[in-house]
């Protein structure tokens, strides 16, 4: 049997058997899509057992190595073709594989065992107490782990101070640290890992219980960490002062969850060269810590505020920031058109808006005709359950001419006339996505003609659109990628961004945040009603309180399949 009669396809190896295969080589073998993966590890390993040792010894030479190989051969025999490419080259090729095929693969030979140690730069870890009796040999064939997590869930006991400090002596060039429910970590761990690690640059922890004094130890030894991000922190029990020595060096700073939140203003404001602010779904009011960041710390470029109480006192105090590109004010209800007006008159540099006015009617033509006025930068723009109308739309049609993505989702407002004027004005436009509206046939078939650089459109929940317009726009516009989807209207969803990773593309990212059908505003008391309910089943995670709501809602027969 040849043993080279099925690589025919691998002209490196199979053709020049006393070369090693070059880095570029193994390059174009891998991203071949002819070529799997597995297959080609499997063809390069074969007749390797897990027992053999395929390490060549220093004093095996190539002349050797080739003797290996040669057509003397047995029929039998099939050597390990693997012996022949550099270390560097499988590292290459490990770096391709998911996390179980290569924990597969270091259980094949000690030679892939330590290439797979030696260049693994991410771990992942459960953070139970045994942890600690495992960290000296398993950092001694990870030696050069950079990101590292540690989770556990939260019905389980964790790992403790002295485990925390020990992983940081063994990883003292980590960048990234992701702590996950770690409850028996406590400020003394945090400066241990402080003083250890002086390169780390990335800080996450969610449902740890050191709270202020925790983060504080760190920061205060750690000068060189650019990113924080703290969810569900707890050992907050009231608001104080947070007296951090060294701040100098954050850049984003993310705040999710939490209870007392306002602790860590004095941290933002200290923080000269943040650039990103997000808070989400923390308690209390927060425009007075707005103000006070407006006022102090204005060189923010990116504002992300989702679920928190906020108004239009805050949204001026934002305002401040002259600088600004990105701006998210998600499900703030007392947020309006004056405070958004202010922010598009100051902020003209703004790139991306996102606005979910959560069907409260406060944002409608005024603040989005400031933004049309004022933003001739715009980019993208993301409006879900605000009531635009014609004048507000072509204003924003007409005056940015930079716009690519848009997205209008659950907008009872937004008709065919709506849709023409996009599709007249809107030369730039790239992405469009029209969720909840309704559109006929007549308003996407202006699509066929209107914005020329147009290159995908998603249609989604529009009951008045057919699959017959839907493919008479394809026909017209055969380049047109445009994803349609005729399903029934679904249920509101609950769940917004979690404001740590943030995808590139807002337009899909509204997708998962719009509601999936729009109704015109109305001030009676079951509107009212439903939508404390739907407000409150958000911060009790739909269980006590949804429920108590949802029968008090079939009392007053008000429906529930637009929210819930």
């Amino acid at each position: 049997m040849n043993p080279y009669a099925n690589l025919a396809h691998f002209p490196v190896v199979a053709r020049v058997p006393h070369a090693p295969p070059s880095l570029s080589s193994m390059l174009l073998i891998l991203l071949n899509p002819s070529i799997p993966l597995r297959r080609f590890l499997l063809t390069f390993s074969m007749g390797q057992s897990p027992s053999t040792a395929a390490a060549p010894t220093p004093d095996l030479n190539r002349h050797q190595i080739s003797q290996l190989h040669s057509s003397s051969d047995p029929p039998d025999f099939e050597p390990d073709l693997t012996i022949r490419l550099f270390d560097d080259c499988l590292a290459v090729i490990f770096h391709f594989l998911s996390n179980a095929d290569r924990k597969e693969c270091s259980h094949v030979c000690r030679r892939w065992r330590r290439v797979d140690g030696e260049r693994r730069h991410r771990l992942s870890l459960v953070a139970r107490p045994e942890l600690q009796e495992l960290v000296p040999s398993l950092f001694d064939r990870f030696d050069a782990v950079t990101k590292l997590t540690l989770r556990i869930d939260r019905k389980y006991a964790s790992l403790n101070d002295d485990a925390l400090i020990m992983i940081s002596m063994r990883c003292r060039n980590l960048t990234r640290l992701k702590l996950r429910g770690c409850r028996d970590v406590t400020e003394i761990g945090m400066a241990g890992v402080g003083d250890n690690c002086k390169a780390l640059k990335k800080l996450s922890c969610a449902s740890c219980m050191f709270g202020t004094k925790g983060i504080a130890a760190l920061l205060d030894r750690c000068v060189t960490l650019e990113d924080l991000t703290l969810k569900r922190l707890r050992g907050v029990h009231h608001i104080t002062e947070v007296e951090v020595g060294a701040a100098a060096s954050l850049k984003s700073i993310c705040l999710k969850e939490l209870v007392n939140g306002q602790s860590f203003t004095p941290l933002v404001i200290s923080s000269k060269k943040l650039r990103t602010l997000k808070v989400i779904g923390c308690t209390g009011d927060w425009d007075d810590t707005l103000v006070r960041v407006g006022c102090l710390n204005g060189g923010l470029v990116e504002i992300h505020l989702e679920k928190v109480q906020v108004s239009d006192v805050g949204l001026v105090g934002v305002s401040r920031c002259l600088g600004l590109e990105t701006l998210h004010v998600v499900k703030t209800a007392e947020c309006s058109n004056i405070g958004l007006s202010m922010v598009a008159e100051r902020c003209r540099l703004l790139r991306k808006i996102h606005i979910d006015g959560w069907r409260t009617n406060r944002i409608g033509d005024d603040g989005l005709a400031a933004i049309g006025k004022h933003c001739s930068d715009l980019q993208e723009l993301v409006l879900i359950g605000v009531y635009p109308t014609f004048s507000s739309l072509a204003a924003i049609a007409c005056n940015c001419r930079n716009l690519e993505r848009l997205a209008l989702c659950g907008i009872g407002t937004v008709g065919d006339a709506e849709i023409e004027c996009i599709a007249d004005k809107c030369v730039a436009l790239k992405k469009l996505c029209i969720k909840g509206c309704p559109v006929s046939n007549a308003g996407i078939g202006a699509l066929a003609s209107g914005c020329p650089n147009l290159v995908k459109v998603k249609v989604k929940k529009c009951r008045k659109i057919t699959g017959r317009g839907v493919e008479w726009v394809r026909e017209q516009r055969v380049s047109l990628a445009f994803n349609y989807d005729d399903s029934e209207v679904e249920a509101l969803d609950g769940s917004g961004s979690d404001g740590v990773g943030g995808a590139h593309d807002g337009v899909a990212e509204a997708e998962a945040e719009a509601e999936a059908e729009a109704e015109p505003p109305s001030s009676n008391n079951n509107t009212r009603l439903t939508m404390l309910r739907t407000r409150l089943g958000l911060l009790a995670g739909r269980n006590l309180l949804s429920c108590a709501f949802r029968r008090l809602s079939n009392i007053d027969n008000v429906s529930s399949s637009n929210f819930l």
